[in-house]
């Protein structure tokens, strides 16, 4: 279909959707927009935008989703992006975004603009955006309705307007694309030329703007159609005189410019910094002498003067081009402070004199210049007006500053106005930030602000209707900015006024010109309306470029540039050296060689032609080989930003931290007394390493399965008040059970542990009527006590289990008396009835009058009610007398004697480490009690018992644990086909955190699976990837051992329901046997018919998982090696090969050429097979020598990981029972940059690196320096106090996966050549802290305020970190200065962390002291 075809089909289709007061000449312009492309070109304030929204208005059926057509609304500014976008939410029901490039859009992918589209249907965004996202292939024109420019005036050359149209819109219409957008634009002048008189200089430009923009200019007749809707301003020529500052002056202020140039270019010489940044620093001097100069002859000697005033200023940056160096911004402040100096004893000082006060004078002295006295004369004409509201157009950023403090010092002594400035970015001043210029726009609006002066940004579309004076302070540079800055006075009845030099003719007749152009250019664009656009220059449409066939996405030869650079920004770097691409042109061969940095895989590239564009045909061919070898994706995006996109996207992946809590199945069965069962048997045997005079028993445990544990006999110990206690459990047969039997052991072992766990009888009752209870699952084993010592076979104290059933009907009827003598026989009034003696004694009994529980041990003879008793005040009372005071309890039965209670044994958390034990008590406590006062629970049950199972909560809860860690073990031995063993105590080890509060938690197995891991993955990818730099392999194993990602496997694992996370609690632990609690067992299956129990959900964090499965892996790493660790990292779904992964180097040089192999290898102790390694490994990024085609980024990558293990796994060895934590310090003190360095200086391995970078000769010639200086020889910890450069550290870690390659990935062999070089190791006893973390733990344990400054008054080059701690009301502080904010904060903190210890008592400076 052609393009007039498709303009006639969809004139049918849309109808226009006019808002209800749309002006006549607005309705005309959208019928014409409907029908074809088209340019509005109307004045500023005419109403552009509503015909743009009223056009969106008409199209928006076609828009609304789910269509996955959208609207396009490009402006030129990001200040015009949230402008435009509100006008068009308030009058249309479309969903409008907003983009600009600050969003970070030039990393989206695919992914995301699917989304954009799903989700919007008006995108408002800077033409640079769409043009990236076409050329990308992520956006294409054809989903593309309604296509708007505003400002489309900018449409030429490589604007991306231009591009926009030549290389989308124009190929497309070539090839007869029905579904081409409906284009149309906005303009207040569609010509940005000059100034000229000829009709035909803008019918030139306007037909070729037409050209481009495929559309047609619509106009109204004249100026008088847009009048009767909006105000024109006046149009009013100020002259002002030509002006010289006085010559003398000049020349003396001249000459002190060019000594105070000469003293500063003098000091750079002496800076040790890099030619680079001496360059940078001599060209900001030279610019600063221009802008001095240009002040001077242009506003006079007070503005200048105020210029370097601020230049001067340390908080002041508004005129910085760019960022330099500390020590060359140093010179440059001072070189301004210099100026200021000078420029100040031509100012005249004294209260009685200010600037203004008599302008004839100030200009006469050259103060201020005639320009400046009549733009200030000029404003004062308009002194009577009310609400002024003016905005005065200046060239440059310079002049608006000092102009609003000129105004800011004069015009208030005159009225009350306010003056600001804005500045845009379109010079090399450090613009403002958005938010300011808003502001002020926003004060500028509502009469706060009254004057502001501004460059050309206030020019191009910002809405500031309240604006009734404009004043071109410097002469408009176009047509179009002259239009554009004229219809900036929007309110009736406003002024124009142009600043123009008498006598400036060539000045003044631009001005003419351009009063007469809007005239010139109606006329043009209406005697040309008729003509058809004529297709656009074939050169623009011919020019080269390449495309992947897959996506469409296209790079051109004037884009191939930007995109090469790009990818090339995106390589590894370091402070030595940036990646970019070297280019060599011979313009008498027209031949262009362009050579790659060492991280991109590509040979150096020759191309012949045009001298013109040599260099965008070489990267052009760069970029097309870039795609062919995967480093660009078919989007025509670098790798590696796809790659960041992956990463961020798997970060963002909700995790739900509700997670299941499981308990093992051997322990749980269904709810059935009905029948005999058998029973697995264990002897749980406790001993105790402390003097104690209440007896343990030994307790047996009745399980319905074997428990599967590692040996015969399981053992472990527990931290109780007054010591430790050893408990071993091992299976003693399997014995059956009658129905009664399993009742009775039930009931007794209910009521005893509720008894302990309570402490009173008020639940009692309550649980003896839940055996009725019914739950489909319930904790089912048995515990009860065993007879006399450990032997085999069990035998069960059936007497003491039978206690239970003392207060029920029947019992006490049958009671044989079988104690001793002295209490056979005996009847003694209790509570409850009239009983034997001997059921009182090895009882439990309950007080009612205070609701507490004890075990009788036997009675006091010779003790009775009517026995003295001393209270604390001294006073001795009868027992009886004192339950009559105390409790108003009146003893019948006072001759009777009195029973020792011993107090129920608490139920204690008997797993927590760190436990503080009590001295021995000589005896334990014992309360003389009444026996008509007690209520017998249980009898005859002895205080051994009771005492024993005091402890069986915490050895149920180590053996549930047991359980769990094999059910976990099983799970992955269900699906391993090798016999991996790994003892259960390391796997509970792994699924035990911190928070447990144990003696052992995972830290240690975390470090040592991080290691591997990380050593794991990186060989991996190291040997998978060969031809990928050392950017992506890390993104790459970063997606893939992060802790999103490790939470992942491990939830799809199963994982979070065997972890441990909290300290054991013996209030929740559940009473086997019990269904009156609230508890829930629902059957969960784990991998086939393996089951679980799931008893609940608990908050479980995903880093928690991520630490948990780098134990895991470490646990199988210590006990089964890597063979075993791999085979759990398989089963996770981490497919690592060591093995039959072919690595293939491609390294053609001749080595002996470059390095010393000899003294390497010796220097080493190993012969390499492949000598080209040690190249590979000492070259440097900045070392561009074409013949060498790596540097060592991807052997560093291998080398820190396989030396982090290494190390990692020697610390786990040397030193086993390590608490948990030092493993973790011991390889941060070891396996660290600053450690390699210092090894790498002391072997002299400095002299061997392949580098040409200037500022790295010095840093590593200083470092040596330092070195030499050093008392100490060790190279681990923190005591370095000199930023040592990372690249020393690098070579070791690169050399360490040379060895590692050539050694067929030996890990021995590395470690057997590496680790002489960085002896002594640490070790525990010579582990110093970081003093970063000792002095935030000490502020943190003692709750000191501490504050952390960085960057103060950094100089020559140097990072400044202060820290300042408030202790106990003394201010501790420091400040240190190094190259790097690291280093600087180490020795910052070791000084005031030797300033608190020797403020603070010595307890305080114990290191880890809770």
């Amino acid at each position: 279909m052609e393009e007039g075809e498709a303009a006639a089909s969809g004139s049918q289709e849309v109808s226009a959707d006019a808002l209800p007061f749309a002006r006549s000449y607005q309705m005309e312009a959208l019928a014409k927009a409907i029908k074809q492309n088209t340019i509005v070109f109307l004045g500023t304030g005419s109403g552009k935008t509503l015909i743009a929204i009223m056009l969106l208005r008409s199209y928006a059926y076609l828009l609304r989703k789910p269509s996955r057509r959208i609207a396009v609304f490009l402006v030129p500014t990001v200040v015009l992006v949230p402008q435009q976008a509100e006008a068009v939410a308030m009058h249309t029901d479309l969903n409008v975004g907003k983009y600009w490039g600050e969003m970070g859009v030039d990393f989206w992918g695919s992914e995301i603009w699917d989304k954009q589209v799903e989700t919007y249907e008006v995108l408002v965004m800077t033409p640079m955006i769409l043009l990236n996202a076409l050329r990308h292939r992520f956006l294409r024109l054809d989903m593309i309705k309604v296509l708007i420019f505003d400002e489309c005036h900018n449409a030429r050359g490589k604007h991306p307007y231009s591009c926009i149209m030549t290389e989308f819109y124009h190929r497309q219409l070539q090839n007869n694309n029905s579904q081409l957008p409906r284009i149309f634009g906005m303009t207040a002048s569609p010509v940005k030329a000059k100034g000229s008189s000829l009709a035909s200089t803008y019918r030139s430009e306007i037909l070729k703007l037409e050209n481009l923009m495929n559309s047609k200019v619509y106009t109204v007749v004249n100026e008088s159609v847009l009048a009767e809707y909006i105000p024109f301003s006046t149009p009013k020529l100020k002259f002002y005189d030509p002006w010289d500052i006085p010559a003398a002056l000049f020349e003396c202020l001249s000459n002190n410019l060019k000594s105070l140039k000469e003293k500063h270019e003098s000091a750079i010489r002496e800076l040790n910094i890099a030619n680079a940044a001496v360059d940078s620093v001599r060209k900001r001097l030279s610019k600063l002498v221009s802008t001095f100069f240009f002040c001077l002859t242009e506003l006079g000697i007070w503005l200048a003067w105020k210029g370097a005033k601020s230049l001067s200023c340390d908080e002041t940056d508004i005129f910085s081009w760019g960022k330099l160096e500390a020590c060359g911004e140093t010179i440059v402040k001072d070189f301004s402070l210099d100026v200021f100096k000078v420029f100040s004893t031509y100012i005249p000082s004294g209260p009685r004199w200010s600037i203004g006060d008599d302008l004839i004078a100030d200009k006469v002295a050259g103060y201020l210049s005639s320009k400046v006295v009549r733009l200030i004369e000029s404003l004062l004409d308009y002194r009577d007006l009310k609400d002024l509201r003016c905005i005065v157009f200046v060239e440059r950023v310079v002049t608006a500053i000092v102009l609003q403090m000129l105004l800011s010092e004069f015009l208030p002594k005159q009225t009350s106005w306010k003056t600001k400035y804005i500045a845009g970015n379109h010079s090399n001043f450090q613009s403002q930030n958005r938010s300011t210029q808003n502001k002020i726009v926003e004060e500028f609006r509502v009469g706060m602000v009254n004057i502001i002066i501004a460059t050309s940004i206030l020019e191009e579309g910002l809405d500031v209707q309240s604006c009734n004076l404009v004043i071109r302070f410097d002469p408009s540079a176009t047509v179009c900015s002259f239009i554009q800055s004229r219809g900036r006075a929007r309110m009736q009845d406003s002024d124009f006024l142009l600043m123009v030099r008498s006598g400036d003719t060539a000045t003044l007749n631009r001005m003419h010109n351009f009063l007469a152009s809007g005239d010139i250019m109606r006329e043009e664009s209406l005697l040309q309306s008729h003509l058809p656009c004529e297709p656009v220059d074939n050169e623009l449409l011919n020019e080269a470029f390449y495309r992947v066939e897959s996506t469409g996405a296209l790079v051109t030869l004037s884009s191939s540039v930007a995109l090469l650079y790009f990818y090339c920004s995106r390589l590894p770097s370091d402070g030595y050296f940036k990646p970019t691409p070297m280019c060599e042109v011979d313009k008498n061969l027209q031949l262009c060689m362009l050579t790659f940095p060492k991280s991109c895989n590509l040979e150096p590239i020759r191309v012949n032609g045009n001298v013109k564009t040599l260099k965008q045909l070489a990267c052009l061919e760069a970029c097309k080989r870039l795609h062919q070898s995967g480093a660009l994706t078919d989007n025509l995006v670098p790798d590696i930003v796809v790659e960041e996109a992956g990463a961020q996207d798997m970060g963002c992946k909700p995790y739900v931290d509700d997670q299941a809590d499981y308990f093992p199945p051997e322990l749980v069965g269904h709810c059935t007394n009905d029948s005999a069962r058998s029973f697995h048997w264990y002897l749980i045997e406790i001993e105790r390493n402390f003097e104690y005079n209440v007896p343990l028993q030994h307790i047996a445990l009745a399980v319905k399965s074997e428990l599967e544990f590692d040996d015969e006999k399981v053992g472990f110990d527990l931290e109780v008040d007054k010591g430790t206690l050893s408990v071993w459990v091992k299976h003693v047969g399997v014995m059956n059970l009658s129905s009664e039997q399993v009742l009775l052991c039930q009931r007794f072992q209910i009521t005893l542990f509720r008894i302990l766990s309570d402490h009173n009888l008020i639940k009692l009752k309550e649980n003896r009527s839940a055996f009725s209870a019914r739950k489909e699952f319930t904790i089912d084993h048995l515990l009860v006590p065993c007879s006399g010592p450990s032997q085999d076979p069990l035998i069960i104290d059936w007497k003491c289990v039978s206690s239970v059933l003392f207060s029920f009907e029947g019992v006490r009827d049958n009671h044989m008396c079988h104690y001793t003598p002295k209490s056979s026989g005996r009847l003694v009034h209790t509570k409850n009835d009239l009983v034997c003696g001997c059921m009182l004694e090895n009882s439990l009994v309950y007080t009612p009058h205070n609701g507490r529980v004890y075990c009788i041990a036997g009675t006091s003879d010779n003790l009775d009610g009517n026995s003295q008793l001393s209270i604390r005040s001294g006073e001795a009372i009868t027992y009886k007398q004192y339950y009559k005071s105390r409790h108003g309890i009146d003893l019948c039965f006072e001759s009777e004697s009195l029973l020792k209670g011993k107090p129920i044994f608490p139920v204690q958390n008997c797993l927590q480490r760190h436990r503080q034990f009590k001295e021995r008590e000589p005896s334990f406590t014992v309360v003389k009690l009444p026996p008509e006062l007690c209520v017998i629970i249980m009898s005859p049950i002895s205080i051994g018992t009771v005492y024993s199972f005091s402890f069986l909560p915490s050895i149920m809860h180590r053996i549930e644990c047991l359980l769990i860690a094999i059910n976990l073990k099983k799970m992955h031995a269900d699906q391993c086909a090798q016999n991996i063993v790994v003892p259960t105590a390391k796997i509970l080890e792994a699924i035990t955190t911190r928070k447990c509060q144990e003696k052992f938690h995972l830290e240690s197995l975390e470090t040592l699976g991080d290691s591997f891991l990380k050593y794991a993955t990186c060989q991996q990818l190291f040997k998978t990837y060969q031809n990928h730099h050392e950017g992506l392999l890390s993104l790459k194993k970063d997606k893939i051992i992060s802790n999103s990602a490790l939470c992942k496997l491990g939830c799809d694992h199963k994982i979070p329901g065997f972890i441990r996370n909290e300290p054991f609690d013996p209030k929740m632990w559940i009473i086997p046997g019990d269904r009156s609690g609230q508890y829930t067992l629902d059957e969960e299956f784990l991998s086939g018919m393996r089951k679980v129990f799931n008893r609940g959900m608990r908050k479980i964090k995903g880093k928690t998982v991520a630490d948990v499965v780098e134990a895991l892996i470490g646990a199988f790493l210590s006990t089964g090696g890597e063979y075993a660790a791999l085979s759990f990292m398989d089963w996770l779904g981490m497919k690592v090969d060591f093995i039959n992964v072919p690595y293939v180097r491609q390294f053609p040089i001749q080595p002996k050429r470059h390095v010393n192999i000899r003294r390497l290898e010796s220097l080493l102790n190993f012969i390499f097979l492949d000598p080209s390694l040690l190249v590979e490994a000492l070259t440097h990024g900045s070392y561009m020598l074409p013949e060498i085609p790596r540097c060592y980024q991807r052997l560093e990558f291998l080398g820190d990981s396989v030396l982090d293990y290494l190390i990692t796994m020697h610390m786990y060895r040397k030193y086993p029972g390590m608490s948990p934590g030092l493993l973790t310090d011991l390889r941060s003190a070891s396996a660290n940059n600053d450690c390699y360095a210092l090894s790498a200086l002391k072997a002299g391995l400095h002299r061997h690196i392949l580098q040409s970078s200037q500022e790295l000769h010095r840093q590593i010639a200083d470092a040596v320096h330092n070195f030499e200086r050093l008392s100490s020889v060790t190279t681990f910890g923190w005591e370095s106090e000199t930023t040592l450069p990372k690249v020393l550290g690098d070579v070791i870690e690169s050399l360490a996966g040379a060895i590692l390659v050539d050694s067929g990935y030996n890990t021995d062999a590395v470690f057997k050549s590496i680790r002489p070089l960085l002896e002594p190791l640490v070790t525990p006893e010579t582990l110093p802290l970081n003093p970063v973390r000792e002095l935030l733990e000490l502020c943190q344990r003692e709750h000191f305020v501490m504050e952390k400054i960085v960057n103060v008054s950094g100089e020559r080059n140097l990072s400044a970190v202060k820290i300042e701690v408030k202790a106990n009301g003394v201010v501790h502080k420091h400040t240190c200065s190094a190259r790097d904010k690291k280093t600087a904060n180490r020795m910052a903190s070791k000084v005031v962390l030797k300033s608190l210890k020797e403020s603070l008592p010595e307890r305080t400076n114990k290191p880890g002291l809770a």
